[in-house]
């Protein structure tokens, strides 16, 4: 670092940051972020809609991933610029909030991106250009609310409908109804009412996917219950029981070893035979303390040792070992046991007797234990069949997207027009607001309104359609009175009244994806100065840049060597 001394006159200046530092400013520091934005919605727009094209990624393991889902896609893509990174961001962030609309976010965002950037070269100032932004959000959200129209939840027909019309733009489409009544059968399954009316859906925690390769799609389907990939402990434990009683531990029904290495000198024979008597007697005592609440079946999620399965089977009771933490969880809420840590404690209330049946059964190579015909379960599993392992992992995908658009109907039932026909008519709307607005704050405003046309153009030219007849038709439709259900067939690209051929979004998808693509671009706008510059000790190439900083405690190729 230099510096110009007081009597230097017109000496060199000062070097703050470091040589290596890149950095970004003012306009190019604007138009690189919105260069980048576009880059990333680019990736996913042709996978919008029914006639989506797939991705085939090949992650860092050499794994091949092949979906249409925006956030699975975004995923597997290493980038390295900033905004581009904060743009992948907003995909993940749409997936867990609502779970759908992963794709659409991303197009928007980059679209509102994309808009903005004639008004710069105008000379807007960002901050002017934000102030419309969120004037028109604020607007599109409540407009938004007058659109909504409520759904009965107590018609199965209507809620399948919704559903299969989210995942309907999905690789599982060709199996009709399918995932959908899955999804919907399985967020029914977990949904618990709570005193004070608010329903909680837990699906990620409670309805386990499990995926079985082979067999037949149809095979698909919701246990009343639950499945783990578990055994009987000993082959001659029985492997079917009707109303089991089931006891939940999470205690190993083995003797304890000590922690550390343990020597024991033992002078006379017989010490080593109180040895062994000890452990017996203590795993005895164990096993005696389970068979007083006499259970049909043990599960533990540590281990058993062949002394307690000899015990546990003199008393005919069933032991399955090692299950894991979540599925444990799971068996309790549908077994109505509760997990017990010590078996000194265990009492009658501890024993589970909601089940209907315990089978043991062997699918394709592995065995499987089954609870089902349980009364009332709060939990569930859903076994999905399929030819490869691929398929299934794009099942799982879908089905996913299909819980979290259940679950969005069942804690808000309301619907807008899908096919675009909602964006459509938010840029008609605004687009006639946008006059009464005063000052620059209008250009702004204007240009959400043609942001949000996006998406209907991006239905029409994935399904190859005339995108410019297309969109004037529609155009044309919206602004006649009565036309906020005209939108995009994206099967066939032909504009049609949605309401009336069901596409239908929920109102959580598009309140969240408004706000998400809207606010994140704004946030990105904000920014005039990206600085990257790799602090020395962070740096993974050692090179001869490092001779040049003249740093003597630094030898060359120190860094590089780690």
């Amino acid at each position: 670092m230099m510096m110009g001394g007081p009597g230097s006159g017109g000496g060199p200046g000062v070097f703050v940051l470091n040589k290596n530092t890149k950095r970004d400013q003012g306009r190019k520091a604007q138009l690189t972020n919105i260069e980048a934005g576009k880059t990333i919605a680019g990736i996913v727009r042709t996978t919008l809609g029914p006639r989506a094209m797939l991705k085939m990624l090949l992650d860092p393991m050499g794994g091949i991933v092949m979906t249409n889902d925006g956030n699975a896609i975004l995923r597997e893509i290493d980038v390295s610029h900033p905004a581009a990174k904060n743009m992948i961001e907003l995909s993940r962030a749409q997936d867990e909030e609502v779970g759908d609309g992963t794709t659409s976010v991303i197009i928007l965002a980059g679209e509102m991106l994309s808009v903005a950037e004639p008004l710069l070269e105008k000379k807007l100032h960002p901050t002017q250009i934000v102030s419309g932004y969120m004037r028109a959000l604020d607007d599109a959200l409540e407009l938004l609310k007058t659109m909504a129209v409520p759904i009965d939840l107590d018609k199965p027909a209507a809620v399948s409908e919704i559903v299969g019309a989210a995942i309907g733009t999905k690789f599982v489409s060709r199996w009709g109804s399918l995932i959908s009544d899955l999804a919907i059968k399985a967020t029914q399954t977990v949904c618990i009412v709570k005193p004070d009316g608010r329903k909680e859906i837990d699906v990620k925690r409670y309805a386990k996917v499990e995926k079985v390769p082979g067999g037949d799609l149809t095979q698909c389907e919701v246990l009343d219950g639950v499945m783990i990939n578990k055994d009987i402990t000993h082959p001659r434990m029985r492997r079917t029981i009707k109303s089991p009683r089931i006891l939940l531990l999470d205690c190993p029904l083995e003797y304890k070893k000590g922690e550390s290495q343990t020597n024991i000198e033992i002078t006379k024979e017989a010490d080593w035979e109180k040895l062994l008597q000890q452990e017996e007697e203590e795993v005895k005592k164990l096993c005696d303390d389970i068979i007083k609440v006499k259970p049909d079946l043990v599960i533990t999620e540590k281990g058993v040792s062949d002394l307690a399965q000899h015990f546990l089977l003199k008393a005919n009771i069933s032991c399955i070992r090692r299950v894991r933490k979540t599925d444990n969880n799971r068996i309790a809420r549908v077994s109505g046991a509760s997990i017990c840590n010590r078996t000194e404690e265990l009492t009658e209330a501890n024993v589970g007797t909601k089940c209907g049946l315990f089978s043991v059964a062997k699918i394709a190579e592995e065995y499987f234990t089954f609870l089902t015909q349980c009364e009332d379960p709060k939990a569930c599993t859903v076994v999905l069949r399929g030819a490869s392992k691929d398929v299934l992992n794009e099942m799982e995908r879908n089905l996913h997207d299909a819980f979290n658009v259940s679950r969005n109907i069942i804690l808000e039932p309301r619907l807008v027009p899908g096919g675009g026909a909602t964006e459509m008519e938010l840029a008609i709307r605004m687009r006639e607001k946008a006059k009464s607005i005063e000052g620059t704050r209008q250009y702004a405003y204007r240009a959400v309104a043609d942001a949000l046309e996006v998406i209907p153009r991006s239905l029409a030219h994935n399904c190859g359609a005339d995108v410019v007849r297309v969109m004037i038709d529609l155009r044309a439709r919206h602004a006649a009175a009565g036309g906020a259900h005209w939108g995009i067939d994206g099967v066939t690209g032909k504009v049609t009244d949605v309401k009336a051929a069901g596409i239908m979004d929920t109102f959580a998808v598009k309140q969240q994806t408004l706000k998400t693509s809207i606010e994140a671009a704004a946030m990105l706008l904000r920014i005039d100065d990206i600085i990257s510059g790799i602090s020395k000790k962070k740096r993974s190439d050692g090179g001869p840049q490092q001779g040049m900083q003249g740093d003597e405690n630094e030898t060359f190729g120190d860094a590089r060597d780690g």
